[in-house]
């Protein structure tokens, strides 16, 4: 585990507590109102976290494949509205961040999108390779995906799926700098996360199921999630409704990179 003393996104220093269980305090920082745990998962914590995850494929979403498949044929079709119009649609490439089974990769390839997966799980992974073969999975943390892939401008991504991903990043700024090398100028961003700003939250934060640190070691609000992502080159569009304390966020990469 790593000591946090100051925002993993700004640096600030300047922060109230809002949680302490005993074991991780939540802190809210002045500077972004980005919450983070302190401390901070390390990168054997992530290894272990990420290691069958979902119990050999039978927890989870995986219970749940036929509403998984038809929510993400949805959210296909609506990222399929922004796509950059000079881009032919048979000629798309999409990447899903966190990609557990593959479900929204099957979903992209049902779409004509050339679409690829990643996931830290091997478990998942496996399952997505052989249950959607005409996707593209690969077993790895995003970061490592981006440093490996050099890949050259008319292979960037033209549109990145990443739900519920980013607040198992102890690293948001490595982590955002990632997504941003890989997508395309003018690239459509689907990201959701936990939204700490959500009037449904519990004061009590014991009592909310998306506090489990140091699994969630990042807390969101639209604010800071806004920031973080202006910050690494993308134009945030639109908020989409969220009843559930989450944030559905699409941006854009901005076009001169």
């Amino acid at each position: 585990m790593i000591k946090a003393d100051q925002c993993p996104a700004c640096g600030d220093k300047a922060r109230t507590r809002r949680f302490a269980d005993g074991t991780f305090t939540l802190w809210i920082c002045k500077g972004c109102n980005l919450g983070y745990c302190d401390p901070l998962p390390d990168r054997a914590r992530l290894e272990e976290a990420y290691t069958d995850a979902y119990a050999g494929a039978t927890e989870g979403y995986f219970s749940k494949v036929d509403r998984k498949l038809a929510r993400s044929r949805g959210r296909v079709r609506h990222m399929a509205r922004y796509l950059n119009p000079t881009i032919p649609k048979n000629a798309a490439r999409f990447l899903d961040v966190g990609c557990n089974g593959g479900f929204m990769v099957q979903a992209a390839v049902e779409r004509g999108f050339a679409a690829h997966g990643l996931d830290p799980d091997p478990v998942s992974i496996a399952y997505a390779k052989a249950h959607y073969p005409k996707g593209h999975f690969t077993h790895s943390f995003l970061e490592d995906f981006q440093a490996r892939a050099g890949l050259q401008s008319d292979e960037r991504f033209d549109a990145i799926y990443c739900s519920e991903v980013i607040e198992h990043a102890p690293d948001p700024n490595a982590f955002a700098a990632a997504l941003a090398s890989l997508a395309a100028p003018g690239a459509v961003l689907y990201l959701t996360t936990p939204d700490l700003g959500h009037l449904m939250v519990p004061k009590n934060l014991a009592k909310w199921d998306a506090y489990c640190p140091p699994d969630h070691c990042l807390y969101f609000s639209r604010t800071s999630l806004g920031a973080l992502l202006s910050r690494h080159g993308f134009t945030p569009m639109a908020f989409r409704l969220a009843i559930k304390p989450g944030i559905k966020i699409l941006a854009r990469r901005i076009s001169h990179l």
